[in-house]
């Protein structure tokens, strides 16, 4: 039986070689994710800590957005600075 696997990266390696040589195996990816398969599985990614970085703004940046979104036509407060 044969089963297919998504990889979601454009370079992968195995378990073997990230145990080898785990930075050669990140530089691979040239900045971005490497998919690290077991048994021709992937099993985890690599991300390098400037993509994990930027990742998790962006998720930042869809959480503010689904914010704005939900607020939307909601009344407004004014509020005079003077009198905080």
């Amino acid at each position: 039986m044969n089963i297919t696997h998504q990889v979601l990266a454009d370079v992968s390696a195995g378990i073997s070689e990230l145990k080898k040589n785990p930075m050669a195996v990140i530089e691979q990816g040239e900045g971005n994710p490497v998919a690290i398969l077991n048994r021709n599985e992937p099993v985890f990614y690599a991300v390098p800590a400037k993509a994990y970085e930027e990742l998790m703004d962006k998720l930042e940046d869809i959480e503010f957005s689904n914010i704005v979104k939900e607020r939307l036509g909601q009344p407004t407060i004014k509020v005079d600075i003077n009198e905080l």
